[in-house]
């Protein structure tokens, strides 16, 4: 099942990471053809002001996904709202102070950037902040109810939104160019109103009486705010330190190669992190999916996840650079038209950027993972040195011998190096070299159960459910369970299992349910996971009848019983501790 769902999560959240750099990428295009290379310069130089504005909507979604993960995994569906109701609070406020902040301070700022005190450069520069930052509560939205629809299972609306951000955006930089003629300024505000577009459609599910979560004002608490700020403190991390090398590469490219070469720098970074959304996307689910396993104590499932989201990061990697390098001068064209220096440089810069995506996606899936399983200040070491430290010194140093070729192998070089120290930590920690996937989860020995405490199984048919039944039954009387403990465990087992496969599944088949039952402590946890459509069998447990009587004596024996529906997964946990006969 899980591979089924790396799957569906990956695709979902590479789309979603496109919300931010889909309309960043339109606008370069538009400004490359229509405004000239001055202008492109000046989206450059204001693109450190536009990152923050990703860091904090990023940090509130990576604070979702480890708040909201804990909650699902221990199956609160309150603490689940209260995540949502908070996130959407510190968004409003937060999206809404630094609005007004740059609006008031673009002067100084466009300088700071690098735009002189006035001019062209200077005045396009605060130009297009100003008309950007109109959209700041739009955009950082987007972010954070992206892990909500995730969560919900509506990647369809996902994706509407993000077509509905794209086609408005789309037109409303051309009625700029040829209608309104607004310069810089209307670049920016033409990028605000297509992310209200997207908000707008998101609203229609989260509006409505079919949403999973529940907003409260009473449920915006400051104890889950911390929680929300800090576990999305490495996210702050990742993208302060993409700011700082946006800032240190424009500084070191003037330097090297003037105005040209950070025009070629604006556009290879907006054809990259549009290419980079597999990368973004490979962490999303390593995020969101280890925390869960983590807090179900799954180590078998954590391992499996990494060893998957590894060879799918390398293989996207590795497909999507392969398709880079070789469009590089028609991808490069549509942004820079006219044969010259900056063109030159761009294509050449694009075709080494794309040799880091596989090692990029590598280290997202790590740091991600890490997170996920609480190891905080690995995660932050390894965003720092992967997005600032690593990349500024390798370009740098290689801009000595080469100019700005050299420069370019700031990603390639960087990723590299990181995986590398990574390695060699992880190396250190177990004692010897080792590709293992379970070594690399950096867990503490007594973290899950033993696999001798462990039932696992898939469940297709019927006959797999009465098959399961009686290995649970074997498997309890093995662990020294009387045999009517054993027998109530067994014949919920095939009761719940029978009544998915039978009202559950789709006739095609295609479904999945794993049953999950685990010893630890003198206490039992029974838990179910299937694909089918939401049902909650704690709310509805049938009163008659012998196909109800072992639900509901396990769940009279049970000490907690939890349901959720996340990720278009039904997820039941039944704990359980046997009372001495």
């Amino acid at each position: 099942m899980i591979r089924k769902l790396i799957k569906q999560m990956l695709a979902a959240q590479t789309l979603s990471a496109l919300t931010v750099s889909l309309c960043l990428l339109i606008d370069n295009i538009v400004i490359g053809r229509c405004l000239g290379v001055q202008a492109i310069a000046a989206y450059g130089l204001a693109n450190p002001v536009l990152l923050v504005i990703g860091a904090i909507g990023s940090m509130l979604a990576a604070g979702v996904q480890v708040a909201c993960s804990r909650s699902l995994g221990s199956g609160s569906k309150e603490e689940t709202d209260r995540g949502y109701s908070s996130a959407v609070a510190l968004m409003l406020g937060l999206s809404l102070a630094f609005m007004l902040l740059v609006l008031l301070f673009r002067d100084p700022l466009a300088t700071a950037m690098g735009a002189g005190r006035e001019g062209e450069l200077f005045d396009q520069t605060r130009d297009y902040l100003a008309g950007f930052i109109i959209g700041a509560p739009g955009s950082m939205g987007a972010l954070v109810l992206v892990p909500f629809l995730q969560m919900a299972g509506k990647s369809s609306l996902l994706i509407v939104a993000v077509l509905g951000m794209t086609v408005s955006d789309v037109a409303l930089d051309l009625l700029n160019v040829f209608v309104f003629h607004g310069g810089m300024f209307g670049m920016g505000l033409a990028s605000s109103l297509s992310y209200y577009v997207a908000m707008v459609i998101a609203l229609i599910y989260f509006l409505s009486p079919k949403c999973v979560f529940r907003f409260s004002l009473r449920y915006v608490t400051a104890p889950k705010i911390r929680e929300l700020l800090a576990g999305g403190v490495p996210a702050v991390f990742n993208m302060a330190s993409s700011v700082v090398l946006v800032f240190l590469l424009n500084k070191i490219l003037l330097r090297a190669g003037g105005s040209d070469a950070v025009a070629a720098y604006s556009v290879l970074m907006t054809i990259g992190n549009a290419s980079n959304c597999i990368s973004t996307g490979v962490g999303g689910v390593s995020l969101t999916l280890s925390g869960i396993l983590f807090h179900e104590e799954d180590r078998r499932g954590l391992g499996e996840l990494l060893k998957l989201l590894t060879r799918y990061g390398v293989i996207l990697g590795i497909a999507v650079g392969a398709a880079l390098a070789l469009a590089a001068p028609v991808l490069v064209g549509v942004f820079i038209p006219k044969a010259g220096t900056a063109r030159d440089l761009t294509v050449l810069g694009l075709r080494l950027y794309a040799l880091g995506l596989s090692f990029c996606c590598v280290n997202n899936a790590l740091k991600s993972l890490y997170q996920g399983t609480g190891r905080v200040v690995l995660t932050e070491t390894i965003s720092v040195l992967e997005g600032a430290a690593l990349p500024a010194l390798c370009g740098l140093l290689f801009s000595i011998p080469w100019g700005v070729p050299g420069v370019w192998l700031y990603f390639v070089a960087g990723e590299a190096l990181t995986l590398l120290l990574t390695a060699i930590y992880v190396w250190r920690k177990t004692g010897g070299f080792t590709l293992k996937a379970q070594s690399y989860l950096l867990l503490n020995r007594d973290f899950g159960v033993a696999p001798e405490n462990l039932l696992e199984t898939e469940i297709h048919t019927v006959t797999d459910a009465v098959t399961a039944a009686e290995a649970a039954e074997r498997f309890c009387r093995a662990h020294g369970q009387s045999e009517k403990t054993a027998n109530h465990i067994a014949l919920c087992v095939e009761e719940m299992a029978t009544n998915v496969v039978l009202h559950g599944f789709a006739p095609d088949g295609k479904n999945h349910l794993s049953v999950r039952i685990q010893h630890k402590g003198g206490r039992w946890v029974l838990r179910f996971r299937d694909d089918c459509r939401s049902f909650d069998p704690v709310s509805y447990t049938p009163r008659e009848g012998k196909d109800a009587l072992g639900i509901r004596v396990v769940m009279a024996m049970a000490d907690d019983i939890r349901y959720t529906y996340s990720l278009n997964l039904n997820n039941l946990t039944i704990k359980m501790t046997p009372k001495p006969e």
